[in-house]
C-alpha cells in the first residue's frame, strides 16, 4: 500500500463559525482570523494505492460553481486536484473509487465537473466507482434548510444519474474491513451518517477526519463547529473518539487544519489534549 497527500487547494470561512459558541478571544490563539473573521483552512485529500484500487476519499470543492458562489469563500493558493493528481504522475482517469466522507460542497465538489460543452455535468473520475450510503445519500437529497446550502444538486445528483455510484451500507456505527485495510466510523452530529475511515497502515491506525475534527485547535471538547446539525449528538461521539485515539495512539489526518497535516492526542489532567503534529511524510517514511 501506497498513501499520498493530494491538497485541492485552501479556502476561508468565517472563524465564529468555525468555532460555534466558543469566544473569538479563545478560538483566535490556534486559528488567527483576517481583517474579515476569516480563517484559512485546507481540503486536503488522500489518494491510496492498494492492490488494483487507486482510491481518492473526498475531493475538495471543485471549480464549476459561479464567481459570485466562490467569491464567499477566498479560495487561495497554487494547489488543485488536477494539478496535484498529476504531480503524482495519475490522471483523473487511473482513480478506480472515490470514497466522499459525506456530500457537503467542500468535500464533494470536485467529483463532478462540467461536459466538454458546459452544457451539463459529468463524473471527474469516469471509471471510478463512487461511493456513498443510504441514509446520507438521502439527507443530502433531501435537505433540510439548514444544511441545504452545503447540498449543491449539481455536486450530487450526476454521481447517481451516471450509474457510477454505490452505497455502504451501514450496519452499526462500526464497520471493520469495509474495503481491504480500511474500517469505517460512522457519525451523525456534523451530518447524518458521514462516514470516517480507518486506515490500516504499517501498523498503524490513520484516520481521516473530514468534519468529526477540521483542526488542532478543535481538540478540546466543546470545540464544536456552528455547523453541525447535532451538536450535543457530536460532543458525545467526540469524546469517545477522542478517549479512544489517545489511548490507542492514533494517527489523525486532518482534512481541514491549512498548516498541520496530521496529529496524536495524549491524556492530560484537562481532558485529552494535543500530544504532537507532523506531517504523512514522517510516517511513510
Amino acid at each position: 500500500m501506497k498513501i499520498h497527500v493530494l491538497n485541492t487547494g485552501y479556502f476561508k470561512l468565517d472563524g465564529g463559525a468555525m468555532f460555534g459558541v466558543v469566544p473569538k478571544v479563545i478560538w483566535q490563539k490556534s486559528n488567527p482570523p483576517d481583517e474579515n473573521n476569516m480563517c484559512s483552512w485546507a481540503m486536503r485529500s488522500l489518494l491510496i494505492e492498494d492492490g488494483n484500487r487507486l482510491m481518492l476519499i473526498d475531493a475538495g470543492i471543485g471549480d464549476k460553481q459561479n464567481e459570485k458562489f466562490f467569491s464567499h469563500f477566498y479560495r487561495y493558493g497554487n494547489d488543485s486536484l488536477h494539478g496535484n493528481l498529476a504531480k503524482l504522475g495519475f490522471h483523473a482517469s487511473d482513480v478506480t473509487d472515490v470514497f466522499l466522507t459525506h456530500l457537503h460542497f467542500d468535500h464533494c465538489g470536485g467529483s463532478i465537473e462540467w461536459n466538454d460543452s458546459k452544457s451539463g455535468y459529468r463524473p471527474t473520475f469516469p471509471s471510478a466507482t463512487y461511493w456513498s450510503n443510504e441514509k446520507h445519500w438521502l439527507w443530502a437529497t433531501e435537505p433540510n434548510p439548514r444544511e441545504k446550502a452545503s447540498f449543491l444538486s449539481e455536486n450530487i445528483l450526476p454521481i447517481q444519474a451516471s450509474g457510477q455510484l454505490k452505497f455502504i451500507v451501514r450496519d452499526g456505527d462500526f464497520m471493520e474491513k469495509v474495503f481491504p485495510n480500511m474500517d469505517v466510523l460512522f457519525v451523525d452530529g456534523h451530518t447524518e451518517s458521514m462516514m470516517i475511515p480507518h486506515i490500516k497502515y504499517k501498523e498503524k491506525t490513520l484516520i481521516f477526519m473530514a468534519d468529526l475534527l477540521p483542526s488542532v485547535g478543535h481538540i478540546p471538547l466543546p470545540y464544536v463547529m456552528g455547523y453541525d446539525t447535532r451538536p450535543l449528538i457530536t460532543l458525545k461521539e467526540k469524546a469517545s473518539f477522542l478517549e479512544n485515539s489517545a489511548r490507542e495512539n492514533h494517527v489523525l489526518f486532518l482534512e481541514h487544519d491549512s498548516v498541520n497535516e496530521c496529529c496524536t492526542l495524549q491524556e492530560t489532567e484537562k481532558g485529552v489534549r494535543l500530544k504532537e503534529t507532523f506531517d504523512l511524510s514522517t510516517l511513510l517514511s
